[in-house]
Formats: C-alpha cells, structure tokens, sequence
C-alpha cells in the first residue's frame, strides 16, 4: 500500500458494464485513486475520437489506444504505430474475397469497407461510433488499427499471418463474429511497458484491469494484473489476480484487495 502510482484500465467489460452504464462503484475507485496521486490511464482497443465523452466523465487525460498503437499522456502524443500498408493491403483482399467488412481506425476517424451492411450497422452501433467514413487508398498509411467483421463459422481462419499478427476475438456479448488485429510488437503491453520507462514508474508500481484477449500482454506487463470475473476464460493464465465482474465491483473489489479502497 503507499507505493503505487499508475493504474491501466480496459473500458469494455471492465468498466463498461454489457448495458453501456458505469458502475458508481467504479467511478468511487477511479476518483478515489486519483486522491491517492495514482495516475489512471484509459487502455482500450477503440479509438480514441469515441472515448471523449467516457474520458471527459472519469477525469481522464492519459490513454493507450487502438490495443497499443498510440499512446496518449494528460494529452499529448508520446508514441504513434501506423501499421504497415502491406498487411493492411492483405487483410482487405482477404475480406473482399469472403464477404467480410473491416473497420479500419486511423486517430480522427473509422474508415470502413461498406457503411452499408448489416453486419457493419450492428458493430457501429453497438461500439457507437460516430466519425465514419468509406475506406479509400488515401487513409493507409495513417491506420493505427483494424477490426474485422467476419461470417458464418470460423471466419478467422482464413487470415493466415506470418510475420507477427494474430487476430483477438471481440469479447462482447453479439459480436464473437468480430476481430481485432493485433500486432505482436504492438499491443497494450508494449504501451505499458513504454509509458512506464517514460514517467520512471517501476513495474511493481503498476496495475492492470481487464477482460478480452486484447489484455494479455497488459496484465502480463503490470505488476499487479487483474482479470475480470467476466473475463475470456484464456485471459486468467495470464493475470496475477482474479477479481468479480463488471456487474459486481469488480474494480472496486480489485483495488480493495490490494489495500488501496
């Protein structure tokens, strides 16, 4: 207790409830930590023009988005991943081949395949995203992330990656179908690790909430790694502790454990 000093905290499924709301159990240790000095850092694979309205109600000015290709600290850019125009080139042949739509986040805007399909409407809405647009070639050099809708069963194995990619499935309720891309040198644990050497804050200072598959390397990378009650059953291995879920304190009774509540 007394020495911690940065919390990383997921948004869907960890402080999100599955209904969109916020626990007031969350918002108490949010505010709460911030009266003990212990920065918190929002870390999600969303982009981070649709989190300003859950950032500016937390009170929070530091972010890791896009699962880890760009780092935000109390407002300024302080790391950038583009990803590579070949394997986003891949993955579009791909999906155009199959009948998939992807969902590609650059730091203003979404750009998708079709705006169109119900398959697109579904994900828009259920993520509410708002800045949108059809993909053009112009955009790619400034993608930081990808979702990929797919269909029918097993979709994702169609993506065969060699060079460092692997697909996460979307852990919300509706929307398995989903996928994000993530880069094995550019996750949230990478951006963990990166904001942690920047503001000299030692791994043991650090701790880390979350819920999907996109976690992993964060819980891995923090000093103390909580997995949600409601987590993706192959997340626990990874995290140190394991606390409620998203409906039931699970932050909150988190942070307790650790003597900080």
């Amino acid at each position: 207790m007394g020495h911690f000093k940065i919390l990383f905290l997921d948004i869907d499924g960890t402080i999100l409830r599955p209904d969109d709301t916020i626990e007031d159990s969350t918002k108490t240790a949010i505010n709460n930590m911030k009266r003990q000095n212990i920065e918190v850092v929002l870390a999600t694979g969303r982009p981070l023009h649709e989190i300003s309205e859950l950032a500016e109600e937390l009170q929070i000015t530091s972010f890791i988005g896009y699962n880890g290709a760009l780092g935000i600290y109390e407002g300024e850019t302080i790391f950038a991943e583009p990803m590579h125009p070949d394997d986003i080139k891949y993955i579009l042949d791909v999906a155009a081949a199959n009948g998939h739509e992807v969902v590609c986040y650059t730091h203003e805007k979404n750009y998708l395949t079709n705006l169109e399909s119900e398959s697109v409407q579904a994900f828009l809405k259920q993520f509410h995203l708002r800045q949108n647009a059809v993909f053009t070639e112009n955009a790619i050099e400034k993608i930081l992330g990808m979702t990929i809708i797919t269909a029918g069963k097993n979709g994702e194995s169609l993506y065969r990656f060699k060079n460092g990619i692997h697909l996460s499935q979307v852990n919300v309720e509706g929307m398995q179908h989903c996928y994000d891309v993530i880069r094995d040198q550019v996750n949230k644990g990478i951006g963990v690790e990166f904001l942690l050497k920047k503001l000299g804050i030692k791994r043991e200072d650090s701790i880390a909430f979350g819920d999907g598959m996109n976690d992993k390397e964060m819980l891995a990378s923090a000093g103390e790694g909580f997995a949600m009650g409601n987590a993706h059953p192959d997340l626990f291995q990874y995290a140190k502790h394991k606390t409620t879920a998203v409906t039931n304190s699970g932050i909150y009774n988190g942070l307790k454990s650790l003597g900080l509540l």
